[in-house]
């Protein structure tokens, strides 16, 4: 059974310029993902998926470089678009797509997840931040009765997508045209590894965890 991590970057990012190669602990935001998958139990290949070669000047040892299309790097392009066009260059069994946007996800968390997908109980798995309070949506309470308020720890948890990793098995894209499947297993994360990164403010909050994390070690 053959799994490939797989990571899109583009160098261009229209939010926060430059984004994937600002330093983090000293090394660039593209190489703590990227040296994280390396590191991983069970998964065969790692590859970037850029348009441009001078990203190998970010990368660690043992990550790959698939080139793609400049136009991926659109700003009106879609993921699902760009993940179609990688797995139909690379096969896999299973394939492990995650973001450098999230750079504190630890190694250990990916391999949970990865495992219970390998094992075939889940036929896909993500990363998500479990929420335990009163969620609203479209003016509407989503986990709770107003006529019932429960207590916070007796509340239905509400589990937030962090976008670190998402593990699906090949079919589950090719057939269906998803990255998460019809048995998701859940891979609750929580603290530093929740952070993403998408704007100044986001980067700014990440350089500053990652100082708190350090001197904690």
């Amino acid at each position: 059974m053959k799994v490939v991590a797989f990571v899109p970057i583009k160098l261009n990012s229209q939010r926060l310029p430059h984004k994937n190669i600002l330093p983090i602990k000293g090394k660039p935001l593209c190489a703590h993902i990227c040296g994280t998958l390396s590191e991983t139990a069970g998964i065969d290949e790692t590859y970037v998926y850029c348009s441009e070669e001078r990203v190998t000047e970010y990368l660690p040892e043992g990550v790959r470089l698939l080139l793609r299309d400049p136009y991926l790097d659109g700003d009106l392009v879609k993921g699902k678009e760009i993940y179609e066009r990688f797995i139909r260059t690379v096969d896999a069994d299973i394939y492990l797509l995650a973001h450098t946007t999230s750079p504190f996800i630890r190694k250990s968390s990916i391999e949970t997840a990865l495992s219970k997908v390998r094992s075939g109980e889940y036929d896909s798995a993500f990363s998500a931040e479990k929420k335990q309070t009163f969620c609203w949506f479209q003016g509407k309470p989503i986990n709770y009765e107003l006529t019932d308020v429960p207590r916070t720890q007796d509340i239905e948890p509400v589990w937030v997508e962090t976008s670190a990793f998402f593990i699906f098995r090949k079919e589950i894209f090719t057939e269906h045209g998803r990255r998460i499947g019809f048995h998701p297993y859940i891979q609750e994360v929580s603290g530093i590894e929740t952070v993403d990164i998408d704007t100044k403010e986001d980067y700014d909050f990440a350089v500053m965890m990652a100082e708190q994390d350090k001197g904690k070690q």
